[in-house]
Order: C-alpha cells, then sequence, then structure tokens
C-alpha cells in the first residue's frame, strides 16, 4: 500500500471514528465521553456545534438546558468541558500537592464561600458578590478575575462543588457528594490515557502526548503518562502506525472506515471539534494549517475570528465564517485551494448551510428529539 493510499484511509477513519450516525443526546455524550466547552458564540457554541453533528435534531442550547437532567458533569480532561458522570470518576479524587496525605483542605474565603454554598445550596457566582464583595485576584491567564469566582473554580477542581446547572452560559454551582476512587491510580491513569486516545483517534503521538500533558498538569495524583502510553503500546492495547514519518496510534478494535468509503456531504465543523482538534494530523492530513484566531489581532487574522473547518466527505478543504443576522445566514467562504466545481459539492454545501440556519434560529426552542 502507498503513502498516499494510507493517508486516504487514516482520513477515513478519522472521519468515521468520531462522525457517527445521529443518536439521543444521552447517548451521543455518553459515546464521545468529552464535549469540549467553549463561551464564544459566533455562531454558536462549541459544545453546540460539535453535538449539532452527533444528536438527532440538535437545536443550539439543548445541552446547556438539559444538563441537570441528564446529570451531566462539567470538569478538566485535557481542556475544560462537559462528561458522563463515569469520565469525571476518572479525574477524582484530585491530589493537591500542597495538602496533606495529597487532601485538599479548603482556608480562608475558600472555606467561606464552601459553608456558603452549603447553606444556600445552588448558587450563582452575582449571590457571593453580594455577600463577599468584588475582590479582585491573578487568574490563570495573568489577568483578573472576581476572588468569589477563583474560590468557586479552585472547590470545583477539587471536587467539593460541582456545576448543577448553567444560567445564561454562567455556571451554577453546589456541594458535590464525595467522589469515591474508582480504581487505583495506576488504572484510573491507563482509562484515562485510553479514553483520550479514543477521543482524538488516530491522533499522532506527539499530540497525544501534549493531550496527556495537558491533563496530567491538573491531575498530578494520575503520575507519568507518557509510561502508560508505551504500556498499551507494547500490550497492543493501542495500536502504531507510521506514515510520512508521522506516528499515528489509536485503541485496538477502532478501525471504523478502514475499509468504506465517506459520505459525501459537507459539516462545518467547531473549531475544537475531535476531528480537528489534533493540528498536527490536521496538516498532514489535508495539507494546510488551521488556526483559530479568536484571540489574534483583527489585522493578523487570515481565516477570521471563528472560522469554521468546512469538511467535504473526508476531505477538510476550507472554512467559513457565519453569523445570523436578523434571521438571515450570513456567509463568507474561504478555500485552502480552489473551491470545488462539481454540481454536487454545490448541493451539499447548501444542505449543510440550511442545516446550520435551522440550527441557530431555534436556539431557544429545546429539541424533543435530542432526548430520545
Amino acid at each position: 500500500m502507498t503513502a498516499g493510499s494510507r493517508l486516504d484511509r487514516l482520513r477515513r477513519q478519522a472521519r468515521a471514528a468520531t462522525l457517527f450516525a445521529p443518536l439521543s443526546l444521552p447517548e451521543a455524550v455518553q459515546r464521545l465521553g468529552f464535549v469540549q466547552a467553549d463561551p464564544i458564540r459566533a455562531p454558536a457554541r462549541a459544545q453546540d456545534l460539535i453535538l449539532r453533528h452527533r444528536v438527532r435534531g440538535y437545536r443550539a442550547g439543548d445541552l446547556e438546558r438539559r444538563f441537570a437532567r441528564l446529570g451531566l458533569e462539567e470538569d478538566f480532561l485535557y481542556a475544560y468541558g462537559f462528561m458522563p458522570a463515569a469520565t469525571r470518576q476518572l479525574l477524582h479524587p484530585r491530589m493537591d500537592p500542597l495538602g496533606v496525605e495529597g487532601r485538599h483542605a479548603p482556608t480562608g474565603l475558600a472555606l467561606e464561600v464552601l459553608d456558603f454554598v452549603r447553606a444556600r445550596g445552588p448558587t450563582h457566582p452575582a449571590e457571593l458578590e453580594k455577600r463577599f464583595g468584588r475582590e479582585r485576584a491573578v487568574n490563570g491567564w495573568g489577568g483578573f478575575s472576581k476572588a468569589t469566582t477563583r474560590a468557586l473554580e479552585n472547590l470545583h477542581h477539587y471536587g467539593l462543588l460541582r456545576v448543577a446547572r448553567r444560567r445564561e452560559g454562567i455556571r451554577v454551582y453546589e456541594c458535590a457528594s464525595p467522589i469515591a476512587a474508582v480504581a487505583g491510580h495506576g488504572d484510573r491513569a491507563a482509562r484515562a490515557v485510553m479514553l483520550v486516545a479514543r477521543i482524538l483517534a488516530p491522533v499522532s503521538l506527539p499530540s497525544l502526548r501534549g493531550a496527556l500533558a495537558l491533563m496530567s498538569r491538573r491531575n498530578p495524583g494520575l503520575g507519568p503518562l507518557a509510561p502508560v502510553v508505551a504500556t498499551a503500546l507494547g500490550s497492543g492495547e493501542l495500536l502504531r502506525e507510521e506514515i510520512d514519518g508521522e506516528s499515528y496510534v489509536w485503541p485496538a478494535g477502532e478501525t471504523a472506515g478502514h475499509g468504506e468509503a465517506s459520505a459525501r456531504d459537507v459539516r462545518l465543523l467547531a473549531p475544537f471539534d475531535p476531528l480537528v482538534w489534533d493540528r498536527r494530523r490536521f496538516e498532514h492530513l489535508w495539507g494546510w494549517a488551521y488556526r483559530f484566531e479568536a484571540y489574534t489581532p483583527p489585522a493578523r487574522r487570515q481565516l477570521g475570528y471563528y472560522a469554521l473547518p468546512m469538511l467535504w466527505g473526508d476531505a477538510v478543504i476550507g472554512w467559513a465564517n457565519l453569523a445570523l443576522t436578523r434571521g438571515s445566514l450570513e456567509v463568507e467562504l474561504g478555500y485552502a485551494q480552489a473551491a470545488p466545481r462539481s454540481q454536487a459539492f454545490r448541493r451539499a454545501l447548501d444542505a449543510e448551510l440550511t442545516r446550520m440556519e435551522r440550527f441557530l434560529r431555534h436556539r431557544g426552542t429545546p429539541s424533543l428529539a435530542a432526548d430520545a
């Protein structure tokens, strides 16, 4: 098999691994294991853009509206996002490097905030401002945020609080039940590694290591994860293939798409969709570099503020910038090379833009099909 045909197979595998036939909302979140979140809504939040391809009849905001009823959680895996309870259990209890025997014990303002939430129940951050004021603290980005918000985030990180629901995108916190370890840290580490490898499969080995480094930084109790990857490769739990000097890995058995043609449709993907998350793989498979430019100064943007990668069949061929203005969808398209000239592409693109407009127009109307 030539390198070109192996790349074709890898492209099909990458699509088939994550763009499964649409399911109900709980089934899709369970199958994904993790849905990355992002607060920017241009044209919709990342979690909604990810789920619209994988949930029957999904409408923007369905995840937020049904979050509490479905018993979902929010936490940090290799990024921050939404997950089933089983995924969150792999991350807790989180070790506090400064705590006695690794246990986190809040003090000062954090302890006061925890006591307040215990007494009050589900708490919006604005309620804490009324009680404790608006003192500022340095946040993880080097800027400033409210000290009470930082306290909430820290208590959530260590599993003392959980997100009960969201109100207009803002997290509402409540006290969490103690999270018992589902297994020893070695088994938890192995399961977490396999989960991330499955979500991003087939993933370039350097990108997998990078994602696991992000996870390990937030979960030092899991220990070094590079040896876990090496063990999985040695045992055959993870398969490995090198193409053009690039190593790709995926869980054994995750070989969907090897022998089947991809659907000839157009999909506009979120910047953090599992299909495009691995930027190293993206450039190798599709021959151009995608960049998320929301935080890039406007004069330096090449693709746009919130460019959505455009999938055509099993190739990402360009991008789209979209906005719903006065009920009409405004579209700006760009292509890595030339736009396909076929009528099939034009029909597929029109169909996707129609789906996107419907998805955005009904963002305030929950879909009955999403829970079915």
